[in-house]
């Protein structure tokens, strides 16, 4: 077969692409790098984000996608033409079968503007759109096609989306916009409020990775930050621990516990026995924060676990749908896939 099967996580943090037979061959950050003057495209993923912070008044670095859904159209179009031409190599003669993923909480107008973009960003036509949490499900190998409840929730930087899943289609979900940036802005505000001192947003991201937990810790970890005094303007150095982190983070992690309650309570019974039974499956990047697991497990009484690689678990998910479109198709809303189904036969 010539044409090539994409499957793409679209995050609001980085942009992963699964390639049938080569697995994940792209992981760069959602970042793409504007000239003022023209709107010339002059960087896109590992090179723009290098320039964070870095350029003249000329030069604009943006993230297109917030919340997990497209913030500024042509600036994600552009991404994702640069992200398939790196992957298909110009797609002049066989266009490559794409699919994106998105939330499942967006709007019907957020979900065309993701189809849309890659379909004029050079995907094969009708490009597909699957729901992250079904995405991060078939990723993580988790037996959807079979008639019992499996619960995933999947922890990206801008969103959180909680499902359950049976015979490849989503029962109950829920989607809020909370994720790893907002953990990063948690701990940054809690810096600024509690030392008087000004982080950027790699030094919050660079806490919350070395130590941040979800529960405060018996044996502490303790981490140097450097930032500049809010009062004098100066270089200032602190030192933080990982329990003070924890305490920092708690609003935003009782929105995403929140969210996972509101799923369970509105799951069936019988598929909540499955869900007991089996636990509930954690993916996306926020699942890597010390003891989210515990705490979620304590908070609704059931099995916690993260999957095997969940930081990929997405991208291989969107790659791996497109041999099953059939069968999810049958599952999803009919405003869904409708115009799908009839570009497909058309």
């Amino acid at each position: 077969m010539l044409t090539k099967r994409i499957g793409i996580d679209l995050g609001t943090v980085n942009v992963l692409v699964y390639v049938k037979g080569k697995g994940v061959v792209i992981n760069e950050p959602s970042v793409v790098a504007v000239a003022l003057h023209d709107k010339r495209i002059l960087a896109v993923g590992n090179e723009a984000k290098q320039m964070l912070g870095r350029t003249p008044a000329t030069i604009q670095v943006i993230r297109p996608l917030r919340d997990g859904v497209i913030a500024d159209y042509l600036v994600t179009e552009a991404m994702l033409r640069y992200f398939i031409g790196k992957v298909a190599g110009g797609f002049r003669l066989f266009k490559p079968e794409v699919m994106v993923c998105v939330p499942a909480g967006v709007t019907s107008v957020e979900y065309r503007a993701v189809r849309d973009a890659a379909e004029q960003a050079g995907a094969r036509r009708p490009a597909y759109v699957i729901p992250e949490p079904l995405a991060a499900a078939i990723g993580a190998g988790i037996p959807v096609g079979e008639p019992t409840g499996n619960m995933v929730v999947d922890i990206g930087g801008g969103t959180t989306d909680a499902a359950v899943i049976s015979l490849y289609g989503i029962v109950v979900s829920k989607s809020v916009r909370v994720g790893g940036n907002h953990l990063d802005e948690a701990i940054a505000t809690y810096i600024k409020r509690r030392y008087g001192l000004v982080v950027g947003e790699r030094t919050a991201e660079e806490i919350k990775i070395k130590i941040g937990s979800a529960l405060p810790r018996d044996e502490q970890l303790v981490m140097e930050v450097r930032g500049r005094d809010q009062v004098t303007g100066m270089p200032q150095t602190i030192q933080i621990s990982s329990n003070e982190v924890a305490q920092a983070i708690v609003e935003p992690l009782q929105q995403i516990v929140a969210a996972v309650k509101a799923v369970l309570e509105a799951t069936p019974p019988e598929l909540a026995s499955d869900v007991v039974d089996r636990g509930i499956v954690l993916t996306g990047g926020g699942s890597l924060l010390r003891d989210i697991d515990r705490l979620i497990s304590l908070e609704t009484g059931v099995p916690c676990y993260v999957a095997d690689d969940p930081l990929s678990c997405v991208a291989i998910g969107a790659g791996l749908a497109l041999e099953h479109l059939d069968l999810i198709r049958r599952a999803m809303p009919l405003d869904d896939y409708s115009a799908i189904a009839a570009s497909s036969t058309g």
